[in-house]
């Protein structure tokens, strides 16, 4: 545990990464939609209803880019300091689970502040969007906690493909996930099945989006320790 405790800080020596970076992502996110809320608000007082808007989004993508980041920058270094790559790959994604938790956080006391102030003072939402919180506070902390992590496992992922295969290998697998989209599209086209689709979207609760979520992590994280023990640093 020491030594994967010493990958965590070995990870977070640039917090610009794990921690700055995203914290601009997410405060510019804010502050642009806060005014906009702001002016439509303006605009239209009292008859512009609810606004919501999708910027909480961008941090959450930005992780893909720590995940590529935290293998592609530090993964070779690790192996220069002797430590194995079950070490380096449980230190790394602990320090994955710790950003997004304390990402989730935010989310969490951002949406509460919202409801308490009903949006700011304007009926404007970055936070508290309503699917998000229909089933309640803990629902949409297990999906803000699940969203980030996610796209760090996809980005940290491609890295390890990427370093054990090559760049070659890497394209070919997303032009093989691109392929079954469209033939999936194309099938669920042929067969009418879209007004299904629809339902299933519709029906889906945030708990259970989590819960795939964090099933299709487990996956990739699986598959990514997998490739990352014959990796090249």
């Amino acid at each position: 545990m020491n030594r994967t405790a010493n990958v965590v800080r070995m990870q977070l020596i640039n917090k610009k990464i794990f921690i700055w970076i995203p914290l601009i992502i997410f405060g510019s996110a804010l502050a642009i939609s806060l005014i906009i809320y702001g002016s439509v608000y303006a605009a239209f007082s009292d008859d512009a209803g609810p606004i919501y808007g999708g910027g909480s989004q961008a941090p959450l993508w930005y992780f893909a880019v720590i995940g590529i980041q935290a293998m592609s920058l530090t993964f070779p270094f690790s192996q220069a300091m002797s430590v194995t790559r079950r070490e380096f790959y449980l230190g790394t994604t602990l320090t994955a689970m710790l950003a997004s938790a304390g990402l989730a956080v935010v989310y969490l006391i951002g949406g509460l502040i919202e409801k308490a102030t009903d949006g700011w003072g304007m009926d404007g939402y970055f936070f508290a969007v309503p699917w998000i919180w229909d089933q309640g506070a803990a629902a949409a902390t297990l999906l803000y906690f699940v969203a980030p992590m996610l796209t760090f496992t996809v980005g940290f992922f491609a890295a390890t493909v990427y370093k054990r295969f090559g760049m070659l290998t890497l394209v070919l697998i997303g032009a093989c996930l691109a392929a079954v989209v469209a033939l999936s599209v194309l099938g669920i086209s042929f067969g009418d099945g879209w007004p299904a689709v629809g339902r299933w979207f519709a029906d889906l609760t945030p708990v259970e989006l989590g819960g795939y979520g964090l099933a299709l992590v487990v996956v990739l994280s699986g598959v990514s320790y997998a490739t990352l023990r014959r990796a090249v640093p």
